[in-house]
């Protein structure tokens, strides 16, 4: 494969020269109820309810907190990606959980840490409508070419 010219480059690395990426749920999302709030470059906020997601001792499931969490980073990954014309893919991800929950709506939200060419990194954090911190995640995602 050839090396893209210097101007090709430019353009690629330009942000008005490529449609921020508008988020589509997937089966998952749907399945748990995640409704997007906010989708940008610096923020993107989602809310999810706790019932659903829970586990047999009726506590929200931490694989539900990383589900959602990765979902959320990933798609600002994907927002930011999207300003080059690249995607992202996840290649890392790791959360603490600071308490639980048994009933209400949580808030998801990314915000970066790194936005690079190549790699980002988002803290996600997930809250209840008390606004306590339930879970505090990072993620880091590779940014790649869209295959066309």
């Amino acid at each position: 494969m050839n090396a893209p010219s210097p101007k090709d480059a430019a353009v690629e690395n330009h942000p008005e020269a490529h449609e921020l990426w508008k988020i589509t749920l997937g089966e998952l999302d749907e399945k748990m109820g995640v409704k997007i709030v906010e989708e940008s470059v610096e923020r993107v906020v989602a809310t999810m309810p706790v019932e659903g997601n829970r586990q047999s001792f009726g506590l929200l499931h931490g694989g539900a907190s990383l589900a959602v969490g990765e979902a959320v980073g990933s798609w600002a990954a994907v927002i930011h990606a999207s300003t080059m014309g690249k995607t992202a893919v996840g290649v890392d991800v790791s959360a603490t959980h600071h308490r639980s929950a048994r009933e209400g709506h949580l808030t998801i939200t990314a915000t970066p840490i790194h936005l690079g060419g190549t790699l980002t990194t988002h803290q996600v954090v997930i809250t209840n409508e008390a606004g306590q911190r339930l879970c505090t995640m990072r993620i880091t995602n590779l940014l790649m070419r869209r295959h066309k």
